[in-house]
């Protein structure tokens, strides 16, 4: 999800924008350099936003607290990411639970809201040090998150590299038992994803992001609010239905 980086797929006719999806998630960082105005995302229809909390090598995305407690003042769910490393996985997720579960304390975040969406950032880190989590590595990190919060997280990649990493050979009918225990979340600017092997389907379709989407504008506009250039993304059932989705995967750090 680093914003320099380009999700790459082959060059197929797009779908055309389907009932059951809703075009009603963001998903932000620190690359994202303006304040982002939720409160005009919620009038143009986003119910949630996604954050990238943590990144290689250990460090917290400086604008994660400030636009948690800014979504949350919009009447936004939230969810946060981390983006993924080739150093020790358990470390990893203990440090994005630790940027996750203190920022939501120190908030005030309500015992009654459903929390937060957890998400490994499982992308060919090309932008960070640290090199890029491998399959087994990433099996430890949805173990780990799912050990301490009770849930799995869901875990987000560009189509290419979840059909040609995850369908490898070399990756163990366990392994990928493990990790489709996740939900998945797949970008592709180009048209919907199609390559979701070895799972059934996807839960969250990222169609754009830095301006690039082949996609007609009239069904999957590239900005929300203030951000001209946004990562914006289909969820694969209604609105209302986006709620429950949360109530059932996040994790609420004041429980």
């Amino acid at each position: 999800m680093v914003k320099s980086l380009l999700r790459t797929c082959g060059f197929l006719p797009a779908l055309a924008a389907s009932s059951f999806a809703s075009n009603s998630i963001v998903n932000l960082s620190l690359y994202d350099e303006m304040r982002p105005d939720f409160a005009q995302m919620r009038r143009e229809g986003v119910v949630a936003a996604i954050h990238e909390a943590t990144y290689p090598t250990g460090q917290t995305d400086p604008a994660y607290r400030s636009r948690q407690d800014d979504a949350a003042r919009a009447g936004l769910l939230w969810g946060a990411y981390h983006f993924a490393d080739a150093s020790d996985p358990v470390r990893q997720a203990d440090k994005f639970l630790s940027v996750v579960g203190s920022h939501w304390q120190a908030s005030g975040g309500s015992s009654e809201s459903p929390g937060v969406l957890l998400v490994l950032d499982f992308e060919q880190n090309g932008h960070y040090g640290g090199g890029t989590m491998r399959v087994d590595q990433a099996v430890t990190f949805v173990e780990r998150i799912q050990q301490r919060t009770g849930r799995y997280p869901g875990i987000y990649s560009g189509e290419n590299r979840i059909r040609s990493v995850l369908n490898s050979p070399k990756v163990s009918a366990d392994a990928k038992r493990v990790l489709t225990k996740c939900w998945l979340w797949l970008a592709n600017y180009h048209y919907e994803p199609r390559a979701t092997a070895p799972w059934s389907n996807w839960a969250l379709w990222q169609y754009t992001g830095d301006g690039v989407c082949e996609l007609p504008r009239s069904s999957f506009p590239t900005g929300v609010a203030n951000i001209r250039h946004a990562e914006r993304n289909i969820f694969r059932g209604s609105t209302t239905a986006v709620r429950s989705f949360w109530e059932k995967s996040a994790w609420n750090p004041g429980k």
